[in-house]
């Protein structure tokens, strides 16, 4: 199946291009691992039009919900290589889950920064088998089920926050002597009514994902006592923070000295029928108001292109009325 539009990302930047693609009738599948990128990382927004306060996990849900509306498909996968389509043209997309690929005539990028992986055994094998790098999305998958989660400081907290609500027992694994962090949030997780549901496991890393069709189990290694251990889960939230990953696009497009991509003023970057918008580009300034109106721009700019290959006329606005596709 071939798209008109494939969108990378599933941010901010990304559901509003894909809300925008999938209004003006262009078929268009968003490929991403998790909905909402860094918006997840705050409870309170303050900033964005016209929400006085709103949590980020509530606002990314409207979007993508607006953007199903409209008839993007979503594809909850890791992209592993895009590549041009040498008959044709257009675009294939590899991902974990997707050896053949998606491919699509545009492209938009907008992954902004991609959540960090731990890069151990058994982690892209079992990635949505119990591998999980959203607790706010996943969390309720694993109500009543024993988890794990790794990372550090504020965002490992406040998923167990959430996931202590959920879980029937709840790990924490940091690699440093005590939990780095909030006091209030570590204060409230190890509370002495949390104590048999909850701990803490200090010094230690994780050294592989076990399982055959779903995680298993951890194997850990402490650092202190140098020693490994096998740890029994249903599954694991990996809470390292985001990192912008452009590697896998810079022989397609042109990135500047921070490894940005560097885009027009209408988001077109230095390779016909690929768009970007978002953190991922060189627009300097990173926020979430400024990301859906870049992915708006892509998308349009996406619909135009397409235009053009067909003959006929673009467009200058979008204000025709649409209904939705629900």
């Amino acid at each position: 199946m071939s798209y008109d539009v494939l969108v990378v990302g599933g941010a901010s930047a990304g559901l509003t291009a894909a809300m925008y693609a999938s209004r003006q009738g262009l078929k268009t599948l968003v490929i991403t691992k998790d909905i909402g990128g860094q918006a997840l990382l705050t409870n309170a927004i303050e900033n964005y039009p016209p929400f006085e306060h709103i949590g980020g996990f509530e606002l990314m849900q409207k979007f993508e919900q607006q953007a199903r509306n409209f008839g993007a498909e979503f594809a909850y996968e890791e992209v592993l290589s895009i590549t041009k389509h040498e008959e044709g043209g257009g675009f294939i997309i590899k991902t974990n889950n997707n050896n053949r690929g998606y491919s699509g005539y545009t492209l938009i990028l907008a992954f902004g920064k991609t959540p960090r992986d731990l890069n151990v055994k058994g982690e892209k094998e079992l990635n949505g088998r119990g591998v999980s790098y959203c607790a706010v999305c996943d969390g309720p998958f694993f109500k009543n089920k024993k988890v794990a989660i790794v990372g550090a400081g504020d965002p490992a907290l406040e998923a167990a926050l959430y996931l202590k609500e959920l879980a029937s027992q709840l790990y924490i694994i940091h690699s440093t002597d005590k939990p780095v962090g909030s006091e209030d949030s570590i204060d409230l997780l190890q509370d002495k009514d949390n104590s048999n549901r909850i701990s803490f496991i200090s010094n230690s890393i994780v050294k592989a994902i076990n399982g055959n069709s779903k995680v298993e189990s951890l194997t850990l290694y402490n650092s202190k006592t140098k020693s490994e251990s096998k740890l029994d889960v249903d599954g694991i939230f990996v809470e390292m923070g985001y990192v912008a990953r452009t590697d896998i696009v810079k022989d397609l497009v042109k990135l500047n000295g921070s490894k940005e991509i560097i885009v027009d003023k209408y988001c077109s970057t230095s390779s016909k029928g690929i768009f970007a918008a978002g953190d991922v580009t060189d627009v300097p300034y990173k926020q979430a108001i400024i990301s859906a109106g870049q992915g708006a721009i892509a998308a349009l700019s996406a619909y135009n292109y397409l235009q053009r290959l067909k003959g006929k006329p673009a467009i200058r606005a979008d204000w025709k009325s649409v209904v939705n596709k629900k």
